[in-house]
């Protein structure tokens, strides 16, 4: 009897597990509990997620009170800026399952030269965005549909936001290592940095307080490029630092053109996956400015909302995806499912929760960042109705990661294809402008184009050829 009582008394408690994750857990992610696994890696990724979506949503909430050319110079922007969120997140998926491959099979040297090459690549690709995101940005507003006053109010913002873009594809791209490696942890601390700095300087580069100059919209720019800029100056100080996981040393920065191709290889249909996700927001608020800027707002707001609660299920998925890798590389198929579905179902609780509360208060969340009587309305519509789809984005996000974790980044860009360009788009055109929904015929596509996606992803998921992928 004293041994069962001493086996349970030494079992963990839920919030010693809590303080474990947060704290950076030691825990072999290949063995022992998969439901304290998910739980310790989930933690820090979702309050990594949640302080992403911070930016976005401090950035909307002050940036509200200058009018709704000002909210629109961002949700215009924000939507160009999908496009590097595209390339950050495929680089960063092929990333996080090529050193989750090798940490799985207990090689942190072969897991450091894979974070190495990501970064060179990083690096790359960031000056091939940025330089001419700078000198273009006015036309690009332009050709988003911008008005003259939207262009003359937004085009300093756009040139920050849009220039600045590498820094943050080398964020999600260093915290993608440390999450490969199981350090999810530290990628959340990461973000605490940055988030700190932001919601200081965002109010007062806004508004001009205390000795701070008043630079309106184009300030949410500069006080999120600062804060980022330093978070990434301290991921790099935690990579060359090492952690108990993963450690970048000297002799290992420089080029390995094997590894080098195998992540273009695999990063190449990861960027083009997320590319065709993240170009269809583009040709929504195409579709959307048709309607004015209150439309415009409101879909920017509502997005914002969104995307708050999103980032945290991202965060359940990249934990799902991480798993499939380690134990992929530890020739462990059936943990590695089994990992997808339990995440799933909590992915599915989580979001399901929030719909019904954005569904019932929706006006009240939206009168948050604007009391515009023209946004009002249009905004919480675009809440209300894309909060109907919570439970499709839960299921579809969880499977499509668990794909592009064990490598195959093809599956989900034929999935994304079809339901974003071949579904999405040309139902969003004909319910707004055919059927005469207006904005509202946008954001029903979205829901039906999500649910698609998530049935496609779970049938593919069960037929299970994701397991005999090599990265």
């Amino acid at each position: 009897m004293e041994v069962v009582a001493t086996a349970k008394s030494q079992q963990p408690t839920l919030w010693s597990c809590i303080r474990e994750a947060i704290r950076g857990s030691h825990q072999d992610f290949t063995t022992g509990s998969l439901n304290r696994a998910i739980l310790l890696l989930a933690i820090p990724m979702v309050l990594e997620m949640v302080l992403e979506s911070l930016f976005a949503v401090v950035d909307v909430f002050w940036v509200g009170r200058l009018g709704a050319n000002a909210v629109a110079t961002v949700g215009l922007t924000e939507s160009m800026l999908t496009l590097v969120f595209a390339v950050a997140m495929g680089l960063s998926l092929s990333t996080t399952a090529m050193v989750a491959r090798r940490i799985g099979e207990k090689d942190p040297e072969g897991a450091a030269v894979a974070g190495v090459q990501a970064i060179a690549l990083g690096l790359g690709v960031s000056v091939a965005i940025g330089v001419p995101c700078f000198l273009l940005a006015p036309h690009l507003l332009r050709l988003m549909g911008a008005s003259t006053d939207i262009v003359a109010v937004g085009t300093s913002y756009a040139r920050i936001a849009l220039g600045g873009s590498g820094v943050v594809l080398l964020l999600f791209l260093n915290n993608a290592i440390f999450r490969g490696a199981g350090d999810a942890a530290i990628a959340m601390r990461l973000l605490w940095v940055s988030n700190i700095i932001n919601l200081f300087l965002d109010p007062c580069l806004i508004f001009g307080w205390g000795p701070f100059p008043r630079l309106g919209v184009t300030g949410a720019a500069v006080a999120t490029l600062t804060g980022r800029s330093i978070g990434l100056a301290y991921q790099f100080y935690r990579l060359l630092r090492g952690t108990e996981r993963i450690r970048i040393l000297r002799r290992q920065i420089r080029l390995n053109f094997e590894v080098l191709a195998r992540l273009v290889r695999v990063s190449i249909t990861g960027i083009l996956q997320f590319a065709i996700a993240h170009t269809s927001w583009i040709g929504l608020v195409r579709i959307v400015s048709m309607f004015g800027a209150a439309a415009l707002a409101g879909y920017t707001i509502a997005i914002r909302v969104i995307i708050f609660v999103i980032l945290p299920s991202w965060g359940l998925s990249n934990a799902a995806a991480t798993l499939v890798g380690q134990n992929l590389g530890a020739k462990q198929p059936e943990r590695a499912e089994a990992s997808v579905w339990r995440t799933g179902f909590y992915n599915m609780l989580f979001l399901g929760t929030i719909g019904v509360l954005f569904v019932l208060f929706a006006e009240p969340v939206v009168r948050l960042f604007t009391h515009d009587p023209s946004v009002v309305p249009l905004g919480a519509s675009c809440l209300r109705i894309l909060s109907y789809g919570n439970i499709g984005y839960a299921y579809g996000m969880v499977m499509l990661q668990a794909f592009n974790g064990a490598g195959d980044t093809v599956t989900p860009t034929i999935v994304n294809l079809f339901g974003f360009w071949f579904l999405e788009i040309p139902l969003a055109y004909w319910l707004a402008i055919k059927a005469g929904l207006h904005s509202n015929g946008v954001f029903f596509s979205i829901v039906i184009a999500e649910a698609a996606i998530a049935v496609a992803g779970i049938l593919l998921f069960r037929r299970g050829r994701w397991k005999l992928q090599q990265i």
